[in-house]
């Protein structure tokens, strides 16, 4: 009969202070790994610096008046006077509408007034003669009355006459179609033998004038009172008429060569956005802009000698769209900071609250570090590649 194998108790202890003994060099090489080393980032040391500050607002351009050509009188469009697209100038004619009708009303208007003052000069010549009749008792007072209330009608029936006469020489002048304003005349909407009617929504057509020239441009309320501020502390330099000058760049990039004034602003503020209307004004004497582009005003603010730049890759936005940057403390620990910008220069942010010089700001590396975080901090390297800025 086979009995079953037991190993000795000398090799059951040795077999036992083995595995405790590599037990223990199994957490002695754990705790020698430790924790993770800090996490590197790149950081910019604010100083102050000089700074040409200028700010640039979006808009479009609106004309400075626009005329819609309309009828005053029903008639068919004899004539168009104008070339499409050309200049006009006011008053000068457009159109010619039939003018028959309306020359006829005149004719018999002019023609009832010559009749109504015929009457007039028989009624007063009979009162004249009768004047010193009553006098002498040769008529009656009665006939006498009666011819003064004749000849004041008669002079009555003259001006109904002329007032009729007027109002036919005024619809016989609208038959002749004139620019109310001077500017560029758009397509004409009516052609030569349709029929024009008085009252009509239609237009003939459209006058634009292009020079001078509006931009509209929509402007967050904090930043006009900023503004306001500005040029009455003589930062803003003002043109001679006290408006603050202003250029434009245009929708291709390019920078108009006349300076235009800021000439008004909306006296209300829009709730929903915070912002109000401001209103520039530029010559343009080539007609170069046209209502309805999209430009660029800049306001020159001057020079702030003290501006404190923050690259904008720097910079986050809350929940509620406030800019805030990660700032690290003296012990190189990550630290969460609100703070305002005014402006953009270049690929930076004007910062005008929430930092100071020396002030140490995270450029890279945002996403790997949360505030109360230890890190190691290297100068920022504009040249990183988009792998190492995350």
């Amino acid at each position: 009969m086979n009995r079953p194998f037991r190993l000795p108790a000398t090799a059951i202890l040795v077999s036992a202070v083995s595995l405790l003994a590599l037990s223990g060099c199994g957490k002695k090489s754990t705790q020698q790994g430790g924790a993770p080393p800090p996490q590197q980032v790149q950081i910019v040391t604010m100083q102050t610096q000089p700074v040409h500050v200028s700010t640039q607002l979006p808009g479009r351009l609106e004309a400075f008046e626009i005329a819609m050509v309309r009828p005053q009188v029903t008639g068919v469009v004899q004539k168009r006077l104008f070339t499409e697209g050309a200049d006009v100038v006011a008053g000068q004619q457009l159109y010619q509408i039939d003018p028959s009708t309306y020359q006829a009303v005149y004719d018999s208007a002019s023609g009832q007034l010559a009749q109504a003052q015929a009457n007039a000069a028989t009624a007063r010549a009979k009162l004249e003669r009768y004047s010193p009749l009553v006098k002498a008792h040769a008529v009656s007072k009665q006939e006498y009355d009666d011819a003064l209330a004749a000849a004041k009608s008669a002079d009555a029936q003259i001006l109904i006459a002329k007032g009729q006469v007027e109002a036919a020489a005024v619809n016989l002048r609208y038959t002749k179609v004139n620019a109310p304003i001077s500017g560029r005349i758009g397509r004409s909407l009516l052609t030569v033998g349709a029929l024009a009617t008085s009252g009509q929504t239609g237009n003939l057509a459209v006058i634009t004038r292009l020079d001078p020239i509006y931009v509209d441009v929509n402007l967050p309320a904090v930043s006009l009172l900023r503004f306001r501020r500005e040029v009455a502390s003589g930062r803003i330099h003002v043109n001679p008429d006290n408006t603050v000058p202003v250029s434009l760049q245009m929708e291709d990039g390019s920078t108009y060569e006349l300076p235009g004034k800021m000439e008004f602003s909306e006296v209300n503020v829009d709730e929903a956005t915070a912002t109000v209307v401001v209103r520039a004004v530029f010559p343009n004497p080539k007609k170069l802009l046209l209502p309805g582009m999209y430009v660029h005003a800049t306001l020159d603010e001057g020079i702030d000698p003290n501006a404190l730049l923050v690259p904008q890759q720097a910079v986050t936005r809350n929940t509620h769209g406030d800019p805030q940057v990660l700032a690290l403390d003296a012990d190189n620990k990550v630290a969460l900071r609100a703070i305002t910008t005014t402006a953009t220069r270049g690929s930076d942010w004007i910062v005008s609250s929430g930092l100071k010089p020396g002030d140490r700001v995270i450029v890279v590396g945002l996403l790997k570090v949360h505030p109360g975080d230890k890190v190691t901090p290297v100068p920022f390297d504009s040249g990183s590649s988009p792998e190492e800025k995350k």
